[in-house]
């Protein structure tokens, strides 16, 4: 070879250097695909007005209990400290039924009667499946019961609650199970002819409409939609995945709204039965330390799940965690309780200042 000329590269060499160059493209290409995706999103959430919501809570009287609580004085303390007139109750199968055929109403009585001397609003949730974990609430005597046994004895149950509460001008509506179609808890497979049994069983009772409750961001919402007069859906804005750890939801208020218009055909009205207010957690909470529980959940994160919500715009929003509220209190943490209480008091001046 002449001297001063170079030598040629190897191909192999050429064939790494291409490679190099696509894999550059590649990682710019999706770099711009991400970008995109992610103005699509903003540009989703500008312009949308915060429309006005009339806010509750759920309260579990079980959840209260677990966090080590004197629930009637966590209840209370919502009710008067806070001011929250809006509820979605849960009627325990596990609490009215505590023996086979035996049914004891005294704590759903105190729940149901506390509530409303105080003109409050309630949504009263029957079935099995009811919010709170394990989500499948049943008594101990029905462990290894027979499912159509166990069935017909929920059946009865429903009927029981439903018809000691159908005169109740507290009550504005039946919530017939929880996430029925949402393959989560402790529970049975979904059993649909059963769930429409139930549904018709509260109706034969009682004219108000019912509540089918669906995963806000894992379902089309249809099937929920096509057995209900309000369809209820939860909100979860910060989640945890064992393949991700944790992230946002990638959701915007603008694709609940198309989803609400996607079945409003089916229902009179969509509304948030369940808006993150406390920490999505892998564990009990209480055994989490208070700092990292903050960071997941704060006032700051309060709010903005409910400027995210008001964008949504569905007329009713119940807040989770209030029994996470108090027990931060009880530890000396009342910022959260705090949040809430200011919340609940701008929603009433700004409700008078439009009245």
């Amino acid at each position: 070879m002449p001297t001063g000329q170079e030598e040629p590269k190897p191909k192999r060499h050429r064939r790494r250097k291409r490679h190099a160059h696509l894999m550059v493209w590649s990682l710019v290409l999706g770099a711009l695909v991400l970008g995109s995706a992610l103005m699509n999103i903003v540009v989703a959430n500008l312009g949308l007005d915060e429309k006005n919501v009339a806010l509750g809570a759920t309260f579990s009287k079980l959840y209260a209990a677990e966090l080590g609580l004197d629930w009637k004085e966590a209840y209370t303390a919502a009710l008067d400290d806070i001011g929250i007139r809006a509820w979605r109750l849960p009627a325990y199968w596990s609490d009215v039924e505590p023996e086979p055929g035996v049914y004891d109403f005294t704590d759903l009585d105190w729940q149901v009667n506390e509530a409303a001397r105080r003109g409050s609003r309630i949504i009263l949730a029957v079935g099995r499946k009811l919010p709170r974990w394990p989500e499948c609430h049943s008594p101990k005597w029905s462990v290894g019961l027979d499912e159509k046994l166990a069935q017909d004895r929920i059946a009865a149950m429903v009927q029981a609650v439903v018809s000691r509460y159908a005169k109740n001008p507290a009550i504005v509506a039946w919530q017939v199970e929880n996430e029925p179609f949402f393959e989560f808890g402790e529970c049975p497979p979904l059993d649909a002819s059963f769930l429409r049994r139930e549904i018709a069983a509260v109706r034969a009772l009682d004219s108000r409409p019912i509540v089918i409750s669906e995963s806000g961001e894992l379902s089309t919402w249809v099937q929920a939609a096509s057995l209900s007069d309000i369809l209820g859906i939860s909100t979860y804005r910060s989640v945890w995945s064992r393949f991700t750890g944790y992230f946002y939801w990638p959701i915007t208020p603008r694709i609940y709204r198309d989803r609400a218009a996607a079945v409003a055909s089916l229902v009179s009205k969509v509304i948030i039965t369940e808006l993150q207010g406390e920490p999505w957690t892998t564990q009990p909470i209480i055994s989490m330390p208070v700092d990292q529980q903050l960071k997941l959940m704060n006032p700051e994160q309060l709010e903005s799940n409910l400027v995210f919500a008001r964008r949504i715009g569905f007329p009713e929003v119940y807040l989770w965690g209030v029994e996470w509220w108090y027990w931060l209190k009880k530890q000396g943490h009342p910022e959260m309780w705090n949040a809430a209480k200011g919340i609940w008091q701008a929603a009433a001046s700004q409700a008078q200042a439009v009245q």
